[in-house]
């Protein structure tokens, strides 16, 4: 089989037409690595690929033309046999029995050729929320100044923010991603970039709150990480690990009983996953090279070898590791269950990444599902001539049939431990992924077709079983059909009212939001509301000598468009609390209101395109925490969502 047709059985489109209306071709030498990257699965000689069951859907699958009949199946669950059958015709008629969740289907036609293929069975839809209207305050938890913390957000801020939000009528904090990142690396914070999805970024604890905890840094040490305009990073990491270590001598020395059944049981809930994360960050810390330079015992995860490291003189490191991750799973799961005592519809709403760092836990743990050479991204368009390179390893499909769907199942299960929503970054790329292989410009990557239904299944079924709504960020142009498809498994639409606009460039009505979105002025990657109206984002990426894609004469247009839109619906100031309140007449169920926002901050969280240019991921919020309440405008803000406040926050 030639190059291009083994691309072609992997679902690699060679060619493609750019957001330009160019043609491009694959170089050969790019696709090359794109096909090595990926595993090999068995070809698709009788079916053509992963079944899916819904209720109340056709249960046939068609055979494919080369398939010699009669056709002989088994579905297995595990090593177990839960049904058989036959078929003389070109369908298999599946059984309508079978309990939602994940099976194996063994083919053999006439000819003796064998397939094995996933069979998801899956509910009809997401869950879909048991609320009409409500709103949330989205912030950057590492941006919260407090006069306790040390230096950045931590999950006490967060449980003190959630009470407050109650108190104005908020159903939910919405939070950028928390996953783990690494921790000799503290100059690597993008929580857009993580070492994995499946564990939490430990900075975020609150040490002083952790078991075994007795004295932390004097106001001499913190004072100047509390009263810098900027996260610094590196500070707070100087400070928390040591103070941590501590904590954990202590407590592992005179661990307090209920303490100690805790961390034995959230271990044991965990399981392997959580020994091989340890063992993965013990072996990391020893050897300081990525995981494919590591000897070769090591390059691959093996559960022998790591519990025999477990178990010898590295134990107490990766029980340090252990512990902390308790912390902050501890910690969160405070923060869950305070929202739901307070009766928030929502509660916590996270984010979830697109891809993993390479050389990242993720990575190294799912080695066929991910592809570590690979970099996803987006091909030239023009706003980006070059194309994007996101430097994230993502998914690939081929990887993920072989495994049954799992790695990409347990990635959202993690994801949904404490939140009552997520949001799916670019969730495009369920359906096909813009893939760079390592070395190569942007504009050289391929498309990759991804198992769109089968992974709406699976995240449908963990939707389900977490009682989790899922938002896909479906901004941008995407396929015919596409968002469409993506509400009919019930997930959610995303709706950004700085790119709701007609071909003409008028803002949307209200009429126009469906109901089963979240709605917001703007994302982390735009424009706050006062940076808009007073051109503080152009002022900024021209200073950065990065063409914004609008002229000072565009942007005036637009405010005269969006001031027209709000006098349309009775709205005669164009204030935040007017944009609010212009938004929570939609028909959309969530409403997704930025802490930015609300204290009129004007510089955004990250600009696309940029590292060292701009404080990315680093802004603090202009006040501290506990002055919150009088900054925000507080009858404006409860008039302004006065359809959406809950009961107990009136």
């Amino acid at each position: 089989m030639d190059l291009y047709s083994q691309a072609h059985s992997l679902g690699i489109l060679t060619e493609f037409y750019d957001g330009q209306g160019n043609r491009r071709v694959t170089d050969e030498a790019a696709l090359k690595i794109i096909v090595e990257a990926f595993p090999r699965p068995t070809p698709h000689r009788l079916l053509s690929g992963a079944i899916v069951i819904r209720p109340a859907q056709p249960t046939r699958s068609r055979l494919s033309e080369t398939a010699k009949l009669p056709v002989k199946w088994t579905v297995k669950r595990g090593d177990v046999e839960v049904a058989t059958g036959e078929t003389r015709e070109v369908f298999i008629e599946w059984p309508v029995h079978l309990p939602a969740g994940s099976y194996r289907v063994e083919l053999l036609d006439a000819s003796s050729c064998r397939e094995e293929l996933p069979l998801l069975v899956a509910p009809d839809k997401a869950y879909s929320g048991d609320f009409d209207r409500v709103w949330l305050l989205a912030v950057q938890l590492y941006g919260i100044k407090s006069r306790r913390n040390w230096g950045m957000g931590d999950f006490t801020d967060l449980a003190n923010l959630i009470e407050t939000c109650a108190k104005l009528g908020a159903d939910g904090v919405g939070l950028n991603p928390l996953h783990a990142l690494f921790d000799d690396r503290p100059g690597d914070f993008s929580p857009y970039a993580p070492n994995s999805r499946l564990f939490l970024n430990a900075l975020y604890v609150d040490v002083e709150q952790a078991p075994g905890f007795a004295n932390g840094p004097g106001s001499k040490a913190l004072q100047p990480l509390r009263q810098a305009e900027l996260v610094d990073y590196k500070g707070v990491a100087a400070l928390k690990w040591p103070a941590l270590r501590a904590a954990f001598d202590a407590f592992m020395a005179a661990p307090d009983h209920a303490d100690a059944a805790e961390f034995k049981a959230y271990r044991a809930e965990r399981g392997e996953l959580l020994a091989r994360f340890t063992c993965f960050e013990v072996l990391r810390h020893r050897f300081q090279k990525p995981w494919w330079e590591w000897p070769e015992e090591w390059r691959q995860p093996d559960a022998a070898r790591c519990a025999a490291l477990l178990s010898g003189p590295d134990r107490r490191e990766a029980d340090f590791v252990a512990y902390v991750q308790w912390l902050a799973e501890r910690q969160l799961r405070h923060c869950k269950d305070l929202a739901h005592r307070l009766g928030m519809k929502v509660g916590l709403y996270l984010d979830v990444a697109v891809g993993v760092q390479s050389d990242g836990f993720d990575a190294w743990n799912e080695q066929s599902a991910i592809s570590r050479t690979l970099s996803v991204g987006a091909p030239p368009d023009p706003l980006n001539t070059v194309g994007q390179n996101w430097g994230l390893a993502g998914f690939n499909a081929p990887g993920l049939e072989l495994k049954n769907f799992e790695p990409f199942r347990e990635m959202i299960r993690a994801s949904m431990r404490h939140a009552g929503a997520i949001r799916l970054d670019h969730v495009l790329g369920l359906k096909r992924l813009y893939l760079v292989p390592h070395g190569f410009p942007a504009k050289q990557g391929a498309y990759v077709q991804m198992p769109f239904d089968a992974l709406l299944a699976a995240t449908a079924m963990e939707s389900v079983a977490s009682q989790c709504i899922v938002i896909g960020e479906d901004l941008g142009t995407v396929p015919e059909g596409f968002r469409e498809q993506m509400a009919d498994w019930g997930l959610w639409s995303y709706k950004v009212m700085i790119f709701e606009r007609d071909d003409n460039g008028r803002f949307r009505d209200v009429d126009y939001y469906p109901p089963n979105a979240l709605v917001t002025l703007n994302t982390h990657d735009l424009s706050t509301y006062a940076g808009w109206r007073s051109f503080g984002d152009l002022k900024t990426k021209r200073g950065l000598d990065i063409d914004p894609g609008e002229t000072d004469q565009d942007r005036w247009h637009a405010l005269g468009l969006w001031d027209e839109v709000l006098r349309h619906n009775g709205i005669h100031a164009n204030d935040v609390h007017s944009a609010i309140g212009f938004l929570s007449r939609t028909r959309s169920r969530l409403l997704a209101i930025s802490l930015e926002d609300l204290l009129g901050v004007v510089d955004q969280p990250n600009i696309p395109g940029t590292i060292d240019e701009h404080p990315n991921w680093r802004r603090k919020m202009p006040i501290d925490l506990e002055d919150i309440p009088g900054a925000v405008g507080l009858d404006a803000l409860k008039a302004a969502t006065a359809e959406r406040i809950s009961p107990a926050g009136v």
